[in-house]
């Protein structure tokens, strides 16, 4: 990893891992303007009744958690570029549904159930593009508090080197737990065998925009720190601000 402006790093405070396992099904189904989503009526359909079908996964023994997003912000990314040029396509997902089971292989085996497919061919239905992939968690701050009030990030990472990738997170990460108080954070790695298209997905959560979206916005050492670190080791960052549906 190439570090840049190491004088404006913090060493990342971390915990260790935890031994779950994660399903993320990410959906694009209505249209961007710049940073904002516009409301959809699609959308709102799909989110009830994704909403409803969670509830029955969370039932599940082997759920801990079955937790539907809708975005409402696309903040300061980076790696437009270097997408193209690898031919990915960008992450412009507006709904998302994230599964957190006892252990990885139990996410494994849940996706091959009827309660899971059942969601896959609803998203297929009524979104432009689907993304489903099963996790562990590769490195940690916190578990994520998915109180209904809270702003929740995933932040979808193309790499070209995993190990690279790995590196400038943990980098990264202290500067978000010192400029924007950044309580919480799961990184989830994708299992053997995933879709590689993002090598890394990170969750976390703030409490409100005031907590962090004026230091993306503001704050110099944004740019030319974390994003400038990204850029520097060929990553694509590309985060989307959710609330709970």
């Amino acid at each position: 990893m190439k570090p840049v402006n190491d004088h404006l790093a913090v060493k990342a405070r971390l915990t260790t891992p935890n031994s779950s396992g994660y399903l993320l099904l990410a959906a694009e189904v209505g249209n961007w303007y710049g940073p904002f989503l516009p409301p959809d009526r699609t959308r709102r359909a799909l989110l009830a009744r994704l909403t409803t079908a969670a509830g029955r996964l969370a039932a599940r023994d082997e759920v801990e958690e079955a937790t539907v997003f809708r975005a409402v912000l696309r903040p300061p990314g980076e790696g437009r570029r270097l997408l193209r040029r690898r031919g990915v396509h960008p992450a412009r997902y507006d709904v998302a549904l994230l599964i957190r089971t006892v252990d990885p292989e139990s996410a494994d085996t849940l996706r091959k159930e009827a309660a899971y497919e059942e969601v896959l061919t609803m998203l297929g239905a009524g979104a432009r593009r689907v993304h489903h992939v099963a996790a562990r968690n590769a490195a940690r701050i916190d578990d994520v508090d998915h109180r209904p009030d809270r702003l929740f990030l995933l932040n979808y990472f193309y790499a070209d080197d995993e190990d690279d990738l790995m590196a400038s997170w943990e980098y990264t990460a202290g500067w978000f737990q010192e400029k924007t108080d950044l309580p919480d954070s799961v990184l989830m790695r994708p299992l053997d065998g995933e879709p590689t298209d993002y090598g890394l997905i990170n969750h976390a959560s703030w409490p409100n925009f005031r907590s962090f979206l004026p230091d993306l916005a503001l704050r110099p050492s944004f740019r030319r720190f974390v994003l400038a670190t990204f850029e520097a080791n060929d990553i694509a960052a590309q985060p989307i601000v959710y609330r709970r549906a």
